[in-house]
């Protein structure tokens, strides 16, 4: 996790260790956890370096190019000749840097120890960027992208996406995405468990011939059972990570199913679906309602939206998956779209930066429908430079149908 000081700001750019961007502030590295305060402080100007002509030049040899300010040259290593004139080979000199078999795995900040299982070198002890750090994956018209953000030390999210057929034929995409509980325990776990579980279920039920909607909520459910098994698991690098806490391992869940003309969607907790149709002249529409503080308080007539979600008890959620959930209640919902449109399923590490329907719409570029893959990056991005303060996983389907008569973009099955 990023850690910053008051009294003295880093003025790197990138990390020394893994090259990865700094803020101004940063103590360690995100990445690597790279010590920032014994990285020497640089030179306030970047002085001239003269140039040694030696008598060691070759006779008729023109000058050297000018160097320009701070433009540094390192200079041969000292060798020291034998008694019988020959010069030693420096790989043969003694201590010499210790090399990884090959194969393995190399540390980013010391480019030599050997990396463990659990992510960590057994040289130096820096912590190594995770493979989840960043995940982008595309699957015929489906795509999604997941990043760490700007603040987590992890990614903690995860997501599933893949493409099946139903008993006659007709195919069938899905896109689960799944939202590690932060103050749980092994929430990476819990969501990259619960992903797999969901959507592994989605790939033998449909083609079975289960309605979407039935097998959205069986899936839920399954993804729950993997969910409640990690307690009885061992962690992994649990010994190494100080943020990993002691209660059950938990996730939130949201899924969409496209198959037949049908949009079937699925959550427990506070990630999103939105509909925005491929016309934006048409009205965009959130399809899911959160399991959250904010929504309680709504939908009993205390607070209006806005006021319930300006509060700090807003992203309090009262729906998960895990073994200390209160009762696993999942919600599903059917609708049969009569024209073209953009599903974007996401976390809320993306929709705390655009939050209504509307302002969902705007931030999906134009290009998404066509695109997927390059619409989730975009979206991702959005997050980032709003200032990226949570993982960020979104997953966009575009959804076709023939050309209709004018009417409400869903409707409710």
């Amino acid at each position: 996790m990023k850690m910053s000081q008051n009294k003295q700001e880093t003025a790197l750019s990138r990390c020394p260790g893994c090259e990865e961007p700094l803020e101004p502030g940063d103590l360690f590295c995100g990445a690597c956890g790279y010590d920032l305060s014994a990285v020497p402080e640089p030179p306030r100007d970047r002085p001239t370096i003269a140039i040694a002509t030696g008598a060691g030049a070759p006779a008729g040899a023109g000058p050297e190019r000018p160097r320009a300010s701070g433009d540094f040259e390192l200079a041969a290593p000292a060798t020291t000749a034998a008694a019988d004139g020959t010069t030693p080979d420096p790989r043969t000199s003694p201590d010499p840097v210790p090399v990884p078999p090959a194969g393995t795995k190399v540390c980013v900040a010391c480019r030599a120890g050997h990396v463990d299982d659990d992510g960590y070198c057994e040289n130096c002890g820096h912590a190594q960027p995770r493979e989840r750090d960043h995940m982008e994956q595309e699957l015929g018209s489906v795509a999604a992208v997941s990043d760490r953000g700007l603040r987590h030390h992890r990614n903690e999210d995860s997501f599933a996406i893949s493409t099946t057929a139903l008993p006659d034929g007709t195919p069938a995409v899905l896109a689960i995405v799944c939202d590690g509980v932060s103050s749980a325990s092994r929430p990476d776990e819990a969501s990259a468990a619960a992903s797999t579980a969901a959507n592994e279920y989605l790939l033998e039920s449909l083609p079975r011939g289960t309605h979407p909607q039935q097998a959205m909520h069986e899936a839920i459910v399954a993804a729950a059972e993997a969910v409640n098994r990690l307690v009885q698991e061992p962690g992994q690098a649990e010994d190494h990570d100080p943020n990993r806490h002691q209660n059950a391992p938990a996730c939130t869940l949201v899924g969409a199913i496209m198959a037949n003309g049908l949009l079937v969607v699925g959550w427990v907790g506070d990630s999103r679906v939105y509909w925005v149709p491929e016309d934006r002249s048409g009205p965009p529409a959130r399809l899911t309602e959160d399991d959250s503080w904010a929504a309680q308080m709504v939908a009993a007539g205390l607070m209006n939206e806005a006021e319930a979600y300006a509060d700090e008890r807003a992203h309090a959620i009262t729906g998960w998956l895990g073994a200390d959930a209160y009762e696993l209640e999942p919600h599903t919902a059917s609708f049969k779209p009569d024209r073209p449109g953009l599903v974007v399923v996401c976390t809320d590490g993306l929709w705390n930066y655009a939050e209504s329907a509307a302002e969902m719409s705007a931030a999906v570029p134009a290009e998404a429908y066509e695109r997927p893959l390059r619409g989730a990056q975009v979206l991702v991005g959005h997050a980032l430079d709003g200032g990226g303060h949570d993982n960020v996983t979104v997953a966009l389907l575009p959804f076709a149908v023939p050309p209709q008569g004018a009417g409400s973009a869903c409707g409710s099955g």
